[in-house]
This record gives structure tokens, sequence and C-alpha cells, in this order.
């Protein structure tokens, strides 16, 4: 499903975010990106996702190579490829539940019905009410329906769980955790947290730049 080779990418300077790393993601792995900020976790979801461009290498999503994709052709692909999760939530403040995760339903030609997110993320009963109105917990649930809304191939999720408390973030886990074993979309979760790693089949750990650990494993850590 991904395949990066001899992947490379710098900001300031000349300094490596990433330095020549090479790894294999297959489809339908619940896989956890971890290591300290600054490691270069980021950078490497947001290369993945096709928000930032590599310097060298290649990135191939589903046999896509997706550096030197143009812009426009790049945006069309992220649309019908792949859904975003954030630390911070990015609704949009004066519409509801429903409409924020309409917001995304319409941009995906095999689009889930609302009802039915709302329903799987346990938010059905909220849908009419406003950003506002929710705990922090359950304004992610419902980023988290906005994101599945147009049924991607790969789920993205950077620090989705960064901005809750340890019961929040516990059942926001959960939650997708649970949209994983219930489909066959592929989940990369970026955190810090490496305690909260055991939920996954594959583990990698990026250090200084680099791989220091690609892993498949079976809850061993």
């Amino acid at each position: 499903m991904i395949k990066l080779e001899h992947v490379s990418k710098s900001y300031t300077a000349g300094i490596p975010a990433l330095n020549d790393v090479s790894l294999d993601i297959e489809e339908g792995e619940f896989v956890f990106i971890v290591g300290d900020s600054g490691s270069g976790k980021s950078t490497l979801l947001n290369l993945m996702g096709g928000l930032d461009t590599a310097d060298s290498g290649s990135i191939k999503i589903d046999g896509t190579d997706i550096v030197g994709m143009s812009e426009k052709d790049l945006s069309k692909f992220r649309r019908n490829t792949f859904g975003f999760i954030y630390q911070f939530y990015n609704l949009v403040s004066d519409l509801n539940v429903y409409e924020n995760v309409e917001v995304c339903h319409w941009l995906g030609d095999k689009s889930i019905k609302i009802d039915d997110i709302l329903d799987r993320v346990g938010m059905a009963e909220h849908k009419k009410k406003f950003p506002d109105e929710l705990s922090g917990g359950m304004q992610q649930r419902v980023s988290i329906a906005r994101a599945i809304a147009k049924n991607p191939k790969i789920l993205f999720c950077d620090e989705p769980t960064g901005a809750l408390d340890y019961k929040s973030a516990h059942d926001v886990l959960e939650v997708i955790e649970d949209i994983h074993k219930k489909s066959n979309t592929t989940i990369i979760i970026v955190t810090h947290n490496i305690a909260i790693a055991d939920m996954s089949d594959h583990i990698i750990e990026i250090r200084d730049g680099v791989v220091a650990l690609d892993q498949h494993n079976d809850k061993v850590l």
C-alpha cells in the first residue's frame, strides 16, 4: 500500500528532518509511528500524506509515486485516497455535528452514510449540537467521523489524542481501533507516546530523522 525508498527531507540550513528513509506499509495495517518531539515522525506522515514534498527518493501509494506530482494532481489524489485526523479538531464552529461531517462526505465517490458514520463513532445522538456544546473527546470523535466520511483507503492521524485527558484519549483510540477492525482501512498514527503503541500490529520508530525500529509485532511492547 505504501512504499518509501531512500526518502530524504531537509528544512532550514540543510539540516535533515528525514535522512534516507525506506519502509513498507501493507494494506489494512494498523501502524504507529513513534518518536520524540523533533524526531521527524510528523514530517514522515506529511510526506506520505502528500502534504509536503520530499527532496529525494520515491513515495509510492498503491503503486503511484506521489513525488514529483503536480499540485493539482496531488490534491486530487489526496482527496480520493486519504483521510486526516489532527491533534486539534478544526471543526467549523457555525456548523452542527452532522453538517461538519457532511462537508467531507461529498468529496468521495464511495462515501458512507452520515448517520451510519455518526453511529459508528458514538455521536448519533449529538448530531444537531454545535462544537462549543461538545467536550474535547466528543469533538475529536466528530473529526474522526469527518475524516472517514469519504471512506478513504488510508487514514493518517497526527497526535490524535495529544489535546485530550487520559480517559478521553483512551476512548478516542478505541474508536479508531474499532474502525480498523471493521474496515480494510490502513491506519497510521503518529504519536510521541510509545506506551499506547501496543495497540498496533506494526510499529515504526523515528529517531533523529532515521528509522530506528521497523517491527511487525504481536502486541509485544
